[in-house]
């Protein structure tokens, strides 16, 4: 009972009454609808967005928007260049374009019918943005969603792997330097990085060029050996690493 009445309290703080009681409804009417069905949801400054019925989108709108799982980038002033690896619906993607009105997204989602609902709740935002359907990885090499189950399964977990030999790749990873050489910017104000394990690969090999590019990372870590792969690549680096819900946030100084 006590965990119902803080996530309501959070929602009134967060979402206000009337998106408070839009949401209760919209969850209730979700009850009756087949799986996938779309239905809109608000929040403040984003607005309607849209979310599948008996998916984990409910889930991952309340880690955005209800618990404010990105607070932590509330102090930022002016990003320029954000890069959303693992954007799955989009809901973070908003957030930070809603929040920085003058920032520019990159949004990465690997899943078809994930970066479905992704172009949708991004098209109020489509000349700040670049949607990109595939994998983040080190290096532009060929990826498959991968057949074994991660985590719970659902939609907020799906996993890329490489292309096995004499199987064919259907995306061709992006790397997160060729990202940023293509964007047209020098850093990248906020890396956001989610993608179920995959980090363990992007900070194992050839992050050493656009790491020192970036100002502040917010990532997700899965498992002890994806923390210690991200420790080793922070090794001598000016950076104070800190936590915010079930993220950890690196704040790099940058040298004078």
């Amino acid at each position: 009972m006590a965990s119902r009445l803080d996530l309501y309290t959070k929602s009134l703080r967060n979402l206000g009454i009337i998106n408070t009681v839009a949401l209760k409804a919209a969850h209730l009417r979700m009850q009756s609808l087949p799986k996938g069905q779309l239905v809109g949801l608000r929040a403040p400054q984003v607005g309607t967005v849209f979310c599948r019925a008996h998916t984990s989108d409910l889930g991952v709108f309340r880690q955005i928007f209800i618990d404010r799982e990105y607070r932590c980038l509330d102090d930022m002033r002016e990003p320029g260049l954000i890069i959303d690896c693992g954007a799955n619906v989009g809901y973070a993607s908003a957030y930070f374009l809603a929040r920085y009105p003058q920032a520019r997204l990159i949004a990465v989602e690997p899943d078809a019918g994930n970066f479905a609902v992704l172009r949708s709740n991004l098209a109020a935002y489509s000349n700040r943005t670049t949607l990109i359907q595939s994998g983040v990885w080190s290096s532009e090499t060929g990826l498959v969603m991968s057949e074994e189950p991660f985590a719970d399964g659902r939609e907020w977990s799906y996993t890329v792997r490489p292309n096995k030999p004499q199987e064919a790749p259907t995306m061709h990873a992006v790397d997160i330097g060729g990202l940023l050489n293509r964007s047209g910017f020098d850093r990248i104000s906020i890396l956001k990085i989610d993608i179920e394990g995959s980090e363990r690969e992007v900070f194992r090999h050839n992050y050493e060029a656009w790491l020192g590019k970036v100002d502040r990372l917010v990532i997700e870590l899965h498992g002890a050996d994806c923390e210690a792969t991200l420790a080793q690549a922070l090794e001598g680096r000016a950076v104070e690493v800190s936590r915010c819900e079930e993220l950890t946030v690196c704040s790099f100084m940058r040298r004078q």
